[in-house]
C-alpha cells in the first residue's frame, strides 16, 4: 500500500465529514457504525474518533478485523481502508444528564478513538470498478 493513497483517504474523509466504519462479532454478523474524525497516527496506521456504540466495541473484541469506508458522493471517489484495530481509547465521557428514574438511566456515552493498522487501500464508488489495491 502507497502512503500517498491512505493519506488522500484520510483527506477525502476530512472533506466529505463522515465515515462508515464495519465491524463484525465472532460468528461473522456485522455492524456498521459512522465516524466524523479520522486523523493520520504514522504509515500504515489511522485513528477514528467518535460516540461509537456498544455493537462495535465488542466486536472489535472478539474480531480486530474493520473497514473504513470514506466516499463523497458528489465526485463519487472513495476509499475502503482494510485493517485491523490495535486498540481503542476512551478520550471523553458524558453522563449525569438523565433526569428520570435511575433504572431508565442510559449508559454514559463515551468518546473513543480506535487505532487501526491499515492493511489494504481499494477504491470505493458507485460506479462498476475492481477491488484491486490503489
Amino acid at each position: 500500500m502507497k502512503p500517498e493513497v491512505l493519506e488522500r483517504a484520510v483527506r477525502l474523509a476530512g472533506h466529505v465529514g463522515v465515515a462508515l466504519v464495519a465491524t463484525a462479532n465472532e460468528k461473522g454478523f456485522p455492524h456498521v457504525a459512522a465516524s466524523s474524525k479520522i486523523e493520520s497516527e504514522g504509515h500504515p496506521r489511522i485513528s477514528i474518533s467518535e460516540w461509537f456504540c456498544p455493537g462495535t466495541l465488542s466486536n472489535l473484541q472478539v474480531n480486530p478485523k474493520i473497514s473504513v469506508v470514506v466516499w463523497d458522493p458528489e465526485s463519487d471517489t472513495g476509499f475502503q481502508l482494510l485493517g485491523e484495530s490495535e486498540g481503542i481509547q476512551q478520550t471523553a465521557v458524558m453522563n449525569g444528564f438523565y433526569k428520570g428514574p435511575a433504572e431508565d438511566s442510559p449508559l454514559p456515552q463515551v468518546m473513543r478513538k480506535i487505532f487501526v493498522r491499515v492493511e489494504s487501500v481499494v477504491r470505493f464508488c458507485h460506479a462498476p470498478h475492481s477491488d484491486v489495491e490503489e
